[in-house]
């Protein structure tokens, strides 16, 4: 095996020992109850520390578990945390690495034709935003390919064309990793990611801003493309840090939502 990115958050994040990680996923995905009808197309999901964001998450990945054969193709993408950088990073590596084992990057990248795409594995180095979702989706599918994307400074109508780009059909699931309101207190934070879910249920990407979520250019390309295609969409689950556990003074909020 050649060229393997190894995981930077496994033992901060989420267990590092493949045994206890997977016993609380599978914990989570347990306590979750959320029926979705139809396959989604594509989703938003949270990166934090499974301790404050797993049982959100888990959410939305047992509707996926539905879908563990159809899925075949992940388009995972996230913001980037930790270096400023213009544009959309793509990374080389054939494969990345957790606990759980490696999940194998797609060989197919004409998406690198694009001009806001380029390789730039710096924008990978300590990024966690993508990392956290891997363990979660090698329980719930089977066997995929994954299209790592790390978001910079872009318009997000460019995010949005490179989705369209990647779009596929069934075969294709599309995830947008993405906390929402970040350090405000309890009923505060409660206010704010109310309006972001407004703004996502109705596809609407002009009514966000950067103090709703990290990954707000990601969301909005996403809901352009949701709303060109006709989509719908819905909140899964919608918390906060205080709902989990710590404090209520200063809270993280937190959602799972999927679109059709």
């Amino acid at each position: 095996m050649n060229n393997v990115r190894k995981p930077n958050v496994a033992g901060q994040f989420y267990p590092e020992k493949a045994n206890t990680l997977k016993e609380m996923i599978h914990s989570f995905l347990m306590d979750s109850h959320v029926q979705v009808e139809e396959q989604p197309k594509a989703i938003i999901a949270p990166h934090a520390g499974y301790l404050y964001s797993g049982p959100i998450a888990a959410t939305i990945y047992a509707v996926l578990s539905k879908y563990k054969d159809t899925v075949k193709k992940v388009i995972l993408i996230g913001p980037s945390h930790r270096i400023y950088f213009k544009g959309i990073a793509a990374t080389m590596v054939d494969y990345f690495e957790t606990p759980l084992g490696s999940v194998p990057v797609a060989n197919e990248r004409d998406f690198l034709s694009s001009p806001v795409i380029h390789i730039n594995e710096a924008a990978y180095g300590m990024e966690h935003s993508l990392e956290v979702q891997l363990p979660f989706l090698q329980i719930v599918l089977n066997h995929f390919d994954l299209t790592p994307l790390i978001v910079g400074d872009v318009e997000f109508s460019k995010v949005a064309d490179v989705m369209a780009s990647l779009w596929g059909g069934k075969e294709t699931l599309i995830i947008v990793s993405s906390d929402l309101s970040h350090y405000k207190d309890y009923q505060a934070a409660q206010k704010l990611d109310a309006c972001t879910s407004r703004a996502i249920l109705n596809l609407a990407p002009q009514e966000l801003h950067f103090e709703q979520a990290c990954g707000l250019i990601p969301i909005q390309g996403l809901l352009q493309v949701a709303k060109q295609n006709n989509m719908q969409a819905r909140a899964l689950d919608v918390r906060n840090s205080g709902d989990i556990v710590g404090s209520k003074d200063r809270v993280v909020g937190y959602g799972a939502y999927c679109f059709w």
